[in-house]
This record gives structure tokens, sequence and C-alpha cells, in this order.
């Protein structure tokens, strides 16, 4: 590196960076943490909380549809793929949609689809319906994912970004926890199989509030200076940080048009979009942010959705169908995803301190843990109690400390600013391929083989996510976003 950003000195693009493109940076980097930033953060964190929202919700309903709608076990696998499936292509939209149109543009977007799409499935009445309605909240949801984590990389103070991040994606557990509450107060007042429906209207709420809420938003400076609106961005810039009004409209001016562009690549390779990601200089970037990724979200997926269904198969609750074993099994559900959340606040202050891939390696190597403990509890063909919780709470513990926090953030991070949100969209619609796979296969494979079998399934498939990690690995713990892209850095 030619020198230390704390001396604004640092020059990440070998073309040379505009001195007051840093000076901005710097501003951002450098500024303390406000009320304005927890505001803002708090509102990006909508498609990371809706989509543990839409996964609980969904688990949930599931078994309340089969009743009161007859569903089959294909045409559950297909309700809840519809769901991760949506995702697959949201992501790859909404990623491509943030750069080149903004992240707060997609943001609202995104929230009004998923209301919409909510609502409709809450007035379904044929498979085929809800099907179409959770393929859309999926493209909602996945829409979201990129954009958010792109924003709030962009907007946090550089000390505080791998919490503010690691926090962002923890919303996801805060949805699960959040939905299991509202569903259990749903179930009781609604006393019937109907109630699914409820469950549904709730997610078409919290979409409206994110939607209405995030009008008021500012746009990321990073985003606007890279498309060279550098007015715009001080203007931006002043939402979030403290600073002199007179000294940003003089840089503003020096500016004018100039694009900001720092990236690994020099000015004769410069690419842009999907092309970037496959460059030989970000190639081993994007086989570490999609291939771990994606056996993890099979798990996580395939594990999270049906944990409900899992703890069924395993006898744990009243009578198989009833709302009373419906209501157990939501109460359960919500406290083993409790574990979840403490999990993301573990890696809130682990990812920063040990560095996103030894962090994501411990994690992988817990869930293969975990999983395998609650295969050994179904050994004897019933449920151990204590072997449940412990495999089911060792497993969330380890995921979210560890690569459900890391593969949120790395995309994010290892790439350059005017591809970040399309390279987290690939890189997330990727994911939501194994997610896919997973929810479906969970299902038909429970009903086949058996709950052992699945568990012991899964727990290769978490090993296999492990074993890519340590394959593809790249160091870079501590630095700023522009310093990621230093050709210096060991790859």
């Amino acid at each position: 590196m030619s020198g230390l950003r704390s001396t604004g000195q640092f020059t990440a693009d070998p073309d040379g960076m505009h001195p007051d493109h840093r000076l901005v940076l710097e501003m951002l980097d450098d500024a303390p943490m406000s009320r304005t930033h927890y505001v803002v953060w708090m509102l990006a964190t909508g498609g990371t909380l809706l989509d543990g929202v839409s996964v609980f919700m969904l688990g949930l309903a599931i078994p309340l549809l089969t009743v009161d709608l007859a569903l089959t076990s294909i045409e559950v696998g297909l309700l809840g793929g519809a769901l991760v499936s949506g995702a697959i292509v949201g992501a790859s939209i909404g990623g491509r949609l943030g750069d080149s149109y903004g992240r707060r543009t997609v943001f609202i977007v995104d929230m009004v689809v998923v209301f919409a799409a909510a609502l409709v499935g809450s007035l379904g009445r044929t498979p085929l319906v809800l099907i179409v309605a959770q393929a859309a909240v999926g493209v909602g949801v996945g829409m979201d994912f990129p954009v958010g984590s792109s924003y709030v990389a962009e907007c946090m103070p550089h000390r505080r970004r791998t919490r503010m991040m690691v926090a962002t994606i923890a919303a996801q557990a805060v949805g699960m926890v959040t939905a299991a509450v509202i569903a259990v107060a749903l179930l009781h007042f609604a006393g019937s199989t109907h109630a699914w429906r409820l469950l549904f209207v709730a997610q078409a709420v919290i979409a409206a509030g994110f939607a209405i809420s995030r009008l008021g938003l500012p746009e990321s400076p990073r985003w606007l200076m890279s498309r060279g609106e550098n007015r715009n961005a001080l203007e931006q810039l002043a939402r979030l940080v403290p600073v002199d009004r007179s000294q940003v409209a003089d840089v503003g001016a020096r500016l004018g048009a100039a694009q900001f562009r720092v990236s690994r690549l020099s000015t004769h390779e410069r690419r842009s979009g999907l092309a970037v990601l496959f460059h030989r200089r970000y190639l081993r970037r994007t086989l570490l942010v999609t291939v771990p990724w994606f056996f993890m979200d099979i798990a996580t997926y395939g594990v999270g959705l049906f944990t409900a269904v899992i703890l069924g198969a395993m006898h744990l609750g009243g009578h198989s169908g009833s709302l009373s074993q419906i209501e157990d099994l939501a109460a359960g559900t919500g406290a083993i995803d409790i574990f979840l959340v403490v999990g993301f606040a573990v890696g809130a202050w682990a990812v920063g301190r040990f560095g996103r891939i030894p962090m994501q390696i411990v994690g992988f190597a817990g869930m293969v843990i975990g999983l395998l403990v609650l295969a050994t509890s179904t050994l004897g063909g019933g449920g151990d109690t204590v072997l449940v919780f412990a495999g089911f709470t060792v497993f969330n513990l380890s995921m979210n400390a560890g690569p459900n926090s890391t593969t949120y953030i790395l995309p994010a991070e290892l790439f350059p600013t005017h591809v970040r949100a399309t390279a987290a969209g690939f890189a997330a619609s990727t994911a939501k391929v194994g997610a896919t796979l997973g929810v479906f296969l969970v299902p038909l494979i429970k009903s086949r083989l058996g709950i052992t079998a699945l568990l012991v399934m899964v727990a290769v498939v978490a090993a296999a996510g492990l074993a890519t990690t340590i394959a593809f690995r790249v160091e870079g713990a501590g630095l700023t976003l522009e310093e990621h892209q230093s050709p210096e850095l060991v790859r």
C-alpha cells in the first residue's frame, strides 16, 4: 500500500484517487457513530428482518395450510421453494438495480413488492395463488439483501462497520423471534386453522411500515460519487455526519462530475457488472462469497423453515395436526430461535475480533456438530428433549456467530462500489439456489428416508461449506472498503 488512511495518503487505485474524494471518504469513515447512523441502519434492516419474518410465518403456516387446504408433500415443497426461489430472482434484480438506480430507490420498491405479495397471499384460496404470492414475497426480500448490505457498508463509520453489518443480518433472527411472538398471539386470538391468513397480513403490515419510513432515507454518498454525482453525494453526506457546509460546497465545486472508481483493475482492464466478478483479479473472491454461502443456505433454510416440522417429527408437542400442537410448536420454535439472536450477538463481537474467515470456519464446524447432535437425538424413534434443544442451540449459535454473519459481510467488502450491490446480489442469488434446494428437498427426504438421515445429510452439506471456505479464503480484516481493492492484498 502506498500509505496510511489516517494520514490521507492511501491510494488503492493504480490511477490515483482524487484528493477530495479521499476527503469525503475520511469524513464518512472517521465520523462518530450518531443517532442518525442508528436510525439509518434500523431502516436498512427491513429486508433481513422481513426475511426472518417470512421464513417463520411460512414455516408455521405450512402445518395449518396442510390441514386447511389439504396440501400434498409436493405442494408443501413448492410452497417453501417459492419463497426462496423468488429470492434468487430478487437478489439478481436488486443488485443490478441498486448499482444502476441507487440504494434508496430499491429500498422502497422492494418493500412495496413484499407488502402487495403478502396481502395477496393472505387472501389466497388455492395452493397456486399461495405459491405465486410467496414467490413474489421472495422477490421483494431478495431485492433488499444486496442493497441493504451495500448501503450499510458504505454509510457506517469504519470502526463500527463490522458490528453494524452483523447487526443488519441479525435482524433476520430478530424477525423470527418477533414473528413467533406475533404468531402465538394471532393463533390464540383466531382459534382456528384459518389463522395462517393473519400471519401473512402481519407480514404485509411490517413491509408497509418500512416502505413508508424509508422515504426519508439519504442515498449512499459512495454510490453517488461512483456516478459522478458529487454535489448530491455531499448533500447526502451532510445528512449523515456533521460537516462544514461551506467546505462541502467548495469540495463539490472542485469535484464537478469526476467519477469515483477505486478498483483492483487498471484503466485498460475496467469492466462493469458481472464481468468484474469473473475477471481473474476477482474470481477467487467471487468463489469465496458464493460457494460457502450456497452450502450454508441449504442448511439454514432447510432447517430454519422446517424447524416446526422437524420438532413435530420428533414428537414434540400435542396431538399431530391439532391447533394446540401448532401453538406449542410456535412457542418451541420461537424459544429455539432466541439462540439465533444470541449467535449474532456473539458474532458482532467475534467477527471483528477474530476476523471473517476464522469465524466462518469455526461456525461451519459448529453447525456440523449441532446437526450431528440432533441426528443422535432421533435414534430410537423419539426426540430426546435435552439433545434436541442442545443440537438446535449449537447449530443456531454457530451459524449466526459465523457463516450467517460473514457470508453477508464479505460480498459488500471485497468488491468496488460501482459493482458492490451486483456482487452482493450475485452471491445472495447463488445462495438462494441452495436455499431453494434445501426447502424443496427437506420434506421429501424426511418423508422417504426419515429425520435422522435428513439431519446427517445436512451436516455433510455444512462440512462442504467449511471445506470451500478454507479453499477460497481471502484475508483482509480491518481494512476500509477502498483498502480492500489494494493489489498487494494476500489472495
